[in-house]
This record gives structure tokens, C-alpha cells and sequence, in this order.
């Protein structure tokens, strides 16, 4: 077991999460596409994280600002002296790069905290690899390599991933050419798409694909020239994770043995 696991293992729980359903037309980038689809079963439109129940009469923002003073009130009391040191610096060991989608909470999944992981969000975790220099992953990541001198960049893909979906039914993007030209880098997934697995039923193309997903992007994130550098100097190690959403157990690919295992053997 590598350094990197030894040391985050202990951290990684298992998350119970208490689902909500609500009838609602989806996005096509999103997870679902309404309450009455087979995965609104699966993977329920929202996942309920507060400790307390959501107050009926807290609506849009007013939801998030009453969230804000129980941090005020609660948390950063707690932690104002890991916040003083916060706040001229920052040393994250680990470059997280994944989805944007918004049931994956890297703190909540791996139990880290403020100043722990460097984060890049984007839709269907990409690492883009073209003659175009203006993306902000990239940029993240050089940061993160050559100024915050990160030990570990994780990419993590994830189950029910829109961007998936969208790749595998081009016709739901339709009317969102800019997500359609970033989807573009998603293709390889189809190249690397990973052996089928009869437990996944109905799910188990686009599980095979996702998990494609990921070794692509291995490959585009050992691309960047910041990366590649660190590789040859071996100061950087790089990780392909696969989060299941329904159990929240995490998969890493094996470079060796050319398939995903479980993290936690």
C-alpha cells in the first residue's frame, strides 16, 4: 500500500445519507432526469448532509445564509485557531480533481478538513489536452504542482455521471453547445471503457464507461507538462478513483492489472 493510502485509509467512512425525492424535470448534465426515471430510485435527487432538519420556511438563499450563521455559531469557534493558521497559507498534500456534480463532497466522503485537498470541479472530471491554454483545470493543476508542490493528485470520477450520459446521448445537448465542445474531451473514455459487470444490471454500460472515463483522464493529466516533470523527479504520485454514489465505496485503478479494485481491501 502506497504511502498516500496508509495515510488517508484511516480517514475514509463509510456515509449514510438520508435521501429526499422531488419530482423535478432535470438538466441533462445532471444525475437524473426526473423523480419518475429508474435512477431517481438509485440515486435520489438530493442528498440531506445538515445535521438538523431544513426549517419548511427557509427558501432559495435564505437557506444557505441560516446555514452560514450556524457555521458562525457552531463550527468556527471550534476551529479559530486552525483558521488563524489558514489564513496567510495554505499546504494541501493532495490535488483532488473530480465532478462538479453536487452529491460528491470530498471532505464529507474522506473525513479531511480545510487546507487539506487542493480541489478542481469540473463536469465529467476532465483534463483537457489541446493547443488552447486558457482552461482553468489545467491551470489548477500547474498551480498545484509547481507552487503548492501537492504529493498526490487523485482524479475521481463517479457513478450516474451526467456527462456520461450526455457523451453517450449526444441529441440532450442540444441546446448547450459549450458543454457539447467540453464533452469533447471525454471521449477516450469509450477507447478505455472498462469490462461490464452483471452486478451493476441496467447500469453497468454506463458504470464501464465512467470508469473509462477515468483512465482517459489519467492519461491527459500525465500529459501536462508539470505533471510529466514531477513524475520523472518522482515527487508526485497520481491515483484513478471510482465513487460509488449508492454505497460510498471508492474504487482505484490499478495500473498494473489494468482494472479498478476496491480501495479498501
Amino acid at each position: 500500500m502506497c504511502l498516500f493510502a496508509a495515510r488517508l485509509l484511516p480517514h475514509v467512512t463509510e456515509i449514510s445519507l438520508v435521501f429526499t425525492l422531488q419530482v423535478r424535470q432535470r438538466s441533462p448534465l445532471m444525475g437524473l432526469s426526473s423523480a419518475n426515471s429508474p435512477n431517481a430510485l438509485r440515486y435520489p435527487r438530493q442528498t440531506q448532509i445538515m445535521d438538523k432538519p431544513r426549517n419548511p420556511e427557509e427558501t432559495h438563499i435564505e437557506t444557505l445564509i441560516e446555514g452560514h450563521r450556524r457555521f458562525l455559531r457552531d463550527v468556527f469557534p471550534q476551529k479559530r485557531a486552525q483558521y488563524h493558521l489558514l489564513a496567510e497559507m495554505q499546504a494541501p498534500e493532495w490535488l483532488f480533481i473530480t465532478c462538479s456534480d453536487s452529491r460528491i463532497v470530498p471532505d464529507l466522503i474522506l473525513q479531511t478538513g480545510p487546507g487539506d485537498l487542493f480541489l478542481s470541479r469540473s463536469i465529467g472530471n476532465v483534463v483537457p489536452v489541446s493547443g488552447n491554454d486558457v482552461d482553468g483545470v489545467t491551470a489548477t493543476i500547474e498551480y498545484a504542482v509547481e507552487v503548492l508542490k501537492v504529493k498526490h493528485i487523485i482524479l475521481c470520477g463517479h457513478s450516474d455521471c451526467g456527462a456520461l450520459k450526455a457523451a453517450l446521448n449526444r441529441r440532450s445537448l442540444a441546446n448547450l453547445p459549450k458543454a457539447s465542445r467540453w464533452l469533447h474531451h471525454v471521449e477516450g473514455a469509450f477507447t478505455h471503457r472498462q469490462p461490464l459487470r452483471p452486478e451493476e444490471g441496467e447500469h453497468a454500460e454506463l458504470a464501464s464507461i465512467i470508469r473509462g472515463n477515468v483512465v482517459a483522464q489519467l492519461i491527459n493529466l500525465r500529459a501536462q507538462p508539470s505533471v510529466a516533470k514531477a513524475l520523472a523527479h518522482n515527487t508526485l504520485e497520481i491515483h484513478g478513483w471510482y465513487y460509488d454514489i449508492l454505497t460510498g465505496h471508492i474504487e482505484q485503478y490499478d495500473e498494473q492489472q489494468r482494472k479498478f479494485l476496491p480501495l479498501l481491501a
